[in-house]
């Protein structure tokens, strides 16, 4: 394993995902992933903890609604750390910060802002065009 300084970050100088770059992404989908679990974990005690027998139907369908929402929110942190799990299987086989439809570099810049990327830009924004044309076409 790489062991990495506490101040490095990957800059574009350096031979594209080399050993350090890989260790600091697996590093930091890592952290992200924890997050997300302690974050889960905590929706799922408050929604333990709280009061469901409200005799107010109001206060009762104010707090159904909140706890609608906390739930989207977990799904959504769930297909997340479906991705980051995904992302770190790229890691360990090479296949990580390359476009899966064009093998191109995607790009520390971008990787740094959504780590679970698989698409560079251009790739992304075709991508996008075409799912626009095809919903616009139904």
């Amino acid at each position: 394993m790489t062991k990495l300084s506490k101040t490095y970050a990957p800059s574009e100088s350096e031979t594209y995902m080399n050993a350090k770059q890989l260790e600091y992404f697996r590093q930091k989908l890592l952290a992200w992933r924890e997050e997300l679990l302690k974050e889960s974990q905590e929706t799922i005690e408050h929604l333990k903890e709280e009061e469901w027998r409200e005799a107010d139907l109001a206060d009762r369908a104010s707090k159904e609604t909140d706890a609608g929402v906390e739930l989207r929110t977990r799904n959504r942190y769930l297909k997340l750390i479906a991705k980051i799990d995904a992302a770190l299987k790229r890691i360990e086989e090479g296949e990580y910060g390359y476009c899966e439809e064009t093998g191109e570099p995607i790009g520390i810049k971008r990787l740094e802002a959504r780590p679970i990327a698989t698409l560079t830009v251009e790739a992304q924004e075709r991508h996008e065009r075409m799912e626009k044309q095809y919903v616009e076409e139904e």
